[in-house]
């Protein structure tokens, strides 16, 4: 007996001082399974996570709770945070990137950037989300590649980037639904110039030690117009720009920041923008 509580701390020293994380990247579940013979025949049994399959009593696994979705596709379901429905007042959710009023214009609905008037960021701070956030770019088209109708959303510093992708020809990890300068979209799903377009994204933040070492990437799943352009994918680094071809590295940063949206320049419009804290 002595020899298996020895043999068992050991193991599990030796799981955290392999990786030092043991206890932040374990999302496996614990499953454990047996046999009964009842009445005569062999019945199978299993728990997940100490919970057995199929459990009916609500004590042991509750219902999850009840959330109602939006009317339409898009709308924000009902636990969501509204953060700007085209409304005066839902504009006021957003301030520049030093907390005061931004330059940024409300107009049929929608808010956009006017001349050199930098980011835009939200009030509210934000760690893991699920985000829906809709954006169109100029129907008259100005520019090529970098410089047509150019725009980033940023989950506390990590960008998903905003482009006229449709016909438009860039470096590939820079175009529409690139983790900007990291990984390049599954595919190009763009609509046309003008058109409104719709970015639906699950974000898992990076976690961090004491020291500021990264314990935990930061993931992302993001659908463009309902398409699947990132898969669940573990973002190896930052995404600030650090020249023509090297992006930033991870930095230790806190739980949760504002979310941004980037003035580029160009007169990129958006909406319906909703967030769930996950």
């Amino acid at each position: 007996m002595k020899v298996r509580v020895v043999f068992l701390v050991i193991f599990v020293g030796a799981a955290l001082f392999a990786g030092g994380s043991a206890c932040v990247n374990n999302n496996e579940p614990v499953i454990k399974e047996w046999t009964r013979i009842i009445d005569g025949k062999t019945v199978h049994f299993m728990t997940i996570d100490g919970i057995m399959v199929h459990e009916t009593d609500q004590a042991k696994q509750p219902l999850p709770v009840v959330v109602t979705p939006g009317k339409e596709p898009g709308d924000a379901p009902s636990d969501a945070v509204v953060l700007f429905d085209g409304s005066s007042e839902s504009f006021k959710n957003w301030t520049d990137t030093n907390g005061g009023q931004t330059k940024w214009i409300l107009k049929d609905g929608a808010m956009e950037p006017t001349k050199k008037s930098g980011y835009i960021q939200t009030k509210q701070e934000f760690g893991s989300c699920q985000l829906h956030i809709e954006w169109a770019t100029p129907e008259k088209v100005k520019g090529n590649g970098q410089g047509r109708g150019n725009s980033g959303v940023f989950f506390m510093g990590y960008e998903i980037q905003m482009l006229d992708s449709y016909e438009n020809t860039t470096y590939a990890d820079g175009q529409a639904g690139a983790l900007y300068g990291r990984k390049k979209p599954l595919i190009n799903a763009c609509r046309k110039p003008g058109q409104w377009q719709s970015y639906d994204v699950i974000f898992h933040q990076p976690v961090f030690d004491a020291d500021g070492n990264v314990l935990r990437k930061a993931t992302f799943t993001v659908l463009h117009n309902g398409v699947l352009i990132q898969d669940h994918y573990v973002l190896s680094g930052g995404t600030g720009w650090r020249g023509p071809h090297s992006v930033t590295n991870y930095h230790p940063h806190a739980d949760k920041l504002p979310l941004q949206i980037q003035d580029h320049g160009n007169p990129v419009k958006f909406r319906n923008v909703w967030i769930r804290e996950l």
